[in-house]
């Protein structure tokens, strides 16, 4: 009996020095992990990149964390403390994470968290995090044309470039948003506009008289949105009157040009004036009389005159 109690209690030994023995870590080297890869962050809001160290025997190991812009590194913890872009604007966070508290569109790059572990075998480790920061776009330009006629065809736009990611953008007519497909809503099944979410064109192909009215657009990204002031678009009835005179008049126009010139050409106007040498003509020479040549030295008598 006494011999069965010692058998047992030695199991039992063994079975909880294997459990414990069990959930020893590692001790072969620096091993860091990283919750998330690829981090998102609005502008002026804290984050954290965290850099987890799974296993180490090293008591103090040396942390640093560097920033890499265009493939340019830079240290934002080095030798115990927050340097570079990140100074006084971000703390590490036992063991090696780090918390920016206050996010700029500047801190969009890659960081570095390298621990060096001296004591162990595998003595350096290193995980790299890539952060995005999201910014809230601004108050976009937009342009409403003021008067337009009935039947034409006319744009409206619409710019912001400060949001990132690049905003998409959305029309609204008399405070209700315009459906990027008018054939989708029955109120606009008759209206011939299209809408360009990424660039914010509104084309009208035909504007109708429905179509007046305040005009404004917004543009909306994951970090906020942003809306430019309503501007009003009037729509006014092709002047029948108005049109026939002017082509009356550019007709008019035309014909007394065209007489002018005819009239012009009839008289003579355009043609060339002066001779040419072949139309000259030479005087006849007396056949009585020779002429000396222009290098003799004096005028000599060829023939005799007769009275």
């Amino acid at each position: 009996m006494t011999r069965c109690k010692m058998a047992i209690s030695r199991l039992l030994v063994c079975c909880l020095l294997c459990s414990v023995l069990g959930h020893i870590p590692s001790s072969h080297g620096v091993i860091l992990r990283t919750r998330d890869k690829i981090v998102w962050a609005n502008e002026f809001e804290p984050i954290e990149l965290t850099c987890l160290i799974e296993s180490i025997s090293t008591n103090n190991p040396r942390i640093e964390w560097k920033k890499i812009k265009n493939g340019v590194p830079s240290y934002v913890y080095f030798r115990d403390k927050i340097a570079g872009d990140l100074e006084h604007r971000a703390q590490l966070r036992e063991p090696a994470s780090i918390l920016i508290l206050n996010t700029t569109r500047s801190d969009t790059a890659e960081y570095r968290c390298e621990v060096a572990a001296i004591d162990d075998e595998k003595d350096f480790d290193e995980v790299l995090i890539s952060l995005a920061v999201r910014v809230k776009p601004v108050v976009p330009r937009c342009s409403v044309p003021g008067d337009v006629t009935v039947g034409t065809s006319t744009e409206l736009r619409c710019l912001e470039n400060e949001g990132f990611p690049a905003p998409q953008y959305r029309w609204f007519h008399n405070n209700e948003e315009l459906p990027q497909d008018p054939k989708s809503n029955p109120k606009f099944v008759n209206s011939s506009y299209s809408i360009n979410p990424d660039t914010g064109g509104l084309k009208f192909q035909r504007v109708r008289k429905e179509d007046a009215g305040e005009y404004y657009c917004q543009a909306k990204n994951d970090a906020g949105h942003a809306q430019c002031s309503p501007q009003i678009m009037e729509v006014h009835d092709v002047d029948i009157l108005w049109t026939s005179l002017k082509y009356c008049c550019v007709v008019i126009l035309v014909l007394c040009l065209a007489g002018i010139i005819y009239h012009s050409f009839k008289r003579g106007c355009f043609n060339k004036k002066g001779h040419s040498e072949n139309n000259y003509n030479w005087p006849a020479q007396n056949d009585g009389i020779k002429y000396g040549d222009a290098d003799e030295g004096h005028f000599r008598h060829k023939s005799s005159f007769v009275i």
